[in-house]
């Protein structure tokens, strides 16, 4: 009997094609997400109960979705963060989760250098307001010169490393783990959080999104960093208490930010954040370029196609 994958991640027919023929050579018949956003609960639930795989978006997957999905052993993370997904509910099931680690970790830093840019220049507010007959003056800020501060020195941390590294910045970085060679081959000096925040112009969230990091970003530690600086997140919405991040933005303490991620997804139009100007942000899109969709794709494909082989894929969490 074929196996079917539901894919959850979107406009999977556009940018993935060669995946899905790949998953349709092999006899997988390819259920895809109709809705464009990350599918609820009560979407899940009425397609899980015969579906084999999952190609996984950043909707939510636990005990409950598992508990009615019999024929379900594997789902492929389509990105890196499993923050979404409960590892151990999904083990005890039986269901194997990987991850495209690494994969996208180019697009989400080119992003991030990218928001630092338009945010310095006001770049976006500058797009809108010409669009309307207008002719605006703002005085921007030189990114050489400054300090950048990485919260979390991972691969997308690294790699945003180097790519400043010909802006003419200093850049230090916390993390829980450092990896010293890496800091010393990119000229990144590694420090406390608290120095990270206390010394950078520009602070980078590049953490993991987990229990112990919910929200570190509060009203204590955007009170660290400096007066008048920037603060860019590409991470995840689940480490900014956004409450906070619209208190710094509105008292001065932050002169911008720009942000790809919230702490509940796909954002309300009616987020307090919204009606600050000096916020910028995109719809959670760092990783969206076709050349990631196209590896990415092609790498999730197999691992499902792997699994029900009956062999180890590649990226095994669990």
């Amino acid at each position: 009997m074929a196996k079917k994958v539901l894919v959850t991640a979107t406009n999977y027919s556009t940018y993935c094609s060669a995946a899905k023929a790949l998953l349709e050579e092999n006899g997988v018949e390819v259920i895809e997400n109709p809705y464009g956003r990350p599918m609820t609960r009560d979407e899940l639930l009425t397609v899980v109960g015969d579906i084999d795989g999952v190609v996984v978006g950043v909707d939510t997957w636990n005990e409950k979705i598992f508990a009615h999905a019999p024929k379900l052993r594997a789902m492929a993370r389509f990105g890196v963060g499993v923050d979404n997904i409960d590892l151990a509910a999904a083990k005890a099931h039986g269901i194997q989760v990987t991850n495209a680690k690494g994969m996208n970790s180019n697009p989400v830093a080119e992003l991030t250098v990218g928001l630092i840019l338009s945010t310095l220049r006001n770049v976006p507010a500058f797009n809108a307001s010409i669009r309307e007959g207008k002719w605006d003056r703002f005085m921007g800020r030189d990114l050489a010169g400054m300090t950048v501060g990485l919260l979390g020195f991972g691969d997308i941390a690294q790699r945003v490393a180097k790519k400043l590294s010909g802006f003419d910045v200093s850049i230090c970085a916390y993390d829980l783990y450092p990896n010293l060679e890496k800091a010393r081959e990119l000229n990144v000096k590694m420090v406390s959080m608290e120095e990270a925040l206390h010394r950078a112009d520009v602070v980078c969230m590049h953490l993991p999104s987990l229990p112990a990091t919910h929200h570190i970003m509060d009203a204590q530690t955007f009170g660290m960093m400096k007066d008048g600086s920037y603060f860019i997140n590409t991470a995840r919405g689940a480490l900014v208490d956004e409450t906070a991040l619209a208190q710094a933005l509105r008292s001065g303490k932050l002169t911008a930010a720009a942000i790809d991620v919230f702490d509940q997804e796909p954002v309300r139009r009616d987020n307090p954040l919204f009606a600050l100007p000096n916020l910028f942000a995109t719809p959670h899109t760092a990783a969206e370029t076709y050349d990631t969709y196209h590896n990415v794709g092609l790498a999730t494909a197999r691992q499902l196609l792997d699994v029900f082989a009956g062999k180890k894929p590649n990226n095994l969490l669990n």
